[in-house]
């Protein structure tokens, strides 16, 4: 989000960040005015630790506080001038917000998309590109599934939307269709291929700036732990920056690299205490580092799938053996296995597997070829990104109806 604020603010425009406060010292680090939630719930009651019961994550963390974020939405439009609302895919309520207000407004994916596609399986369910009717009939069962899962949200929702004075929906997920943009932040090379797209659906490439704690580990100089005369592969080892009970499927990878003749650098992240970790003599475990740094000297990355490391990855010319833990990382590492750029294993594989894996990669050239056209691709669509010219667009939009206020109170009211 950062990311696109920043490319928007270079061509001009005034930006202000609505967000968690653990996210202040970020936003205004960065240069924007910072806006508290008052309303909507912050902190771990706003994204909770635990996803393993998908509909509960499902009922705290999106639908049971949409009220509420759509009404700080709308409190923070009424009090200063908006042209155009950038929204995060999965805050449904800020885009009932936006809606309510009458300001045009996108959604962005900062992975896959999470709207149903056509011929595309969902998000979650780890499925790769149908090529046979067995296939597609799995992928349209899949996506049938989860239509019934979210519907359940449904009534909901639409006491939610008929408070706010819009019209119901007659599935959850046709609130994307309402938003003027959703914008995918990731490359089409990457994602499989629908049998069609959405009018507002576009690609814009991934957004992939270097947030500023990142930015003060690179101002020190990157020193490799390893000795600059050995020829062995070396791995980084990329924990999740966010709290997913990762623990110990962290350690199990660390003690694989025991078996192979590599070195390895293992970054735990902030939730993770690097002293509760054992490693082998050929893996240096550290808090963190700049993964820009570390990834050109590297041959082969292993993370949990989250898109902005898949990503980058990808950028570095780097294979990938990804154990997915829900969310978007089963989506990606299924483009990650299915592309060719790499290898995928269940979060609780084995110290022997996950040590093959490693070994196939840095064996097996193919790996790295494909990583490298998928990296070429996501650097010309970074390139050439569409983000600020899409929101550009509906910003327009949103600046007439301001300074025609009859316009915009009857198509507010209709």
């Amino acid at each position: 989000m950062l990311t696109a604020a920043r490319r928007l603010r270079q061509n001009g425009h005034r930006i202000r960040v609505m967000a968690d406060p653990a996210m202040r010292s970020e936003v205004e680090a960065s240069g924007f005015a910072f806006v508290t939630w008052r309303r909507a719930p912050t902190g771990t009651a706003a994204d909770p630790v635990d996803v393993s019961d998908v509909e509960d994550f499902l009922r705290r963390a999106i639908f049971d506080p949409a009220a509420l974020y759509a009404a700080d939405i709308r409190d923070e439009i009424g009090r200063m001038p908006t042209d155009a609302v950038l929204v995060l895919d999965m805050l449904f309520g800020g885009a009932l917000g936006a809606e309510a207000s009458g300001v045009p407004f996108a959604l962005l994916s900062p992975h896959v998309s999470l709207r149903p596609l056509p011929g595309m399986p969902p998000v979650t369910s780890g499925l790769g590109q149908p090529k046979t009717p067995q296939q597609r009939a799995e992928v349209d069962a899949a996506n049938a599934r989860q239509a019934e899962a979210i519907n359940a949200f449904l009534p909901g929702l639409n006491r939610v939307r008929a408070d706010l004075g819009l019209p119901l929906l007659a599935d959850v997920f046709d609130l994307f269709d309402r938003a003027n943009r959703l914008l995918l932040a990731t490359s089409q090379a990457f994602d499989f291929q629908a049998d069609s797209l959405p009018d507002n659906f576009r690609y814009v490439g991934p957004l992939l700036d270097v947030p500023n704690w990142s930015k003060s580990l690179e101002r020190e100089a990157w020193r490799a732990p390893w000795s600059a005369r050995s020829d062995r592969p070396r791995v980084l080892i990329a924990c999740s920056t966010g709290a997913q009970g990762q623990r110990d499927m962290f350690q199990r990878i660390i003690d694989a690299m025991v078996m192979l003749e590599i070195d390895a650098l293992a970054t735990a992240g902030p939730n993770l205490d690097v002293a509760d970790l054992r490693a082998p003599k050929n893996v240096y475990v550290v808090k963190g580092t700049s993964h820009d740094l570390v990834m050109k000297d590297v041959s082969v990355v292993i993370s949990q799938g989250g898109h902005g490391t898949t990503a980058r990855s990808l950028i570095n010319g780097l294979p990938q053996l990804i154990l997915p833990k829900g969310r978007d990382q089963d989506a990606n590492a299924a483009r990650i296995e299915a592309k060719g750029a790499g290898l995928q294993l269940p979060p609780t594989a084995s110290e022997a597997d996950i040590a093959a894996a490693v070994n196939r990669l840095i064996a097996e050239p193919q790996f790295r070829m494909a990583a490298g056209l998928l990296g070429e691709a996501m650097k010309a669509d970074i390139e050439r990104s569409g983000l600020v010219g899409e929101m550009e667009a509906i910003a327009a939009i949103g600046r007439a109806a301001r300074q025609q206020p009859n316009k915009l109170s009857l198509r507010k009211s209709a």
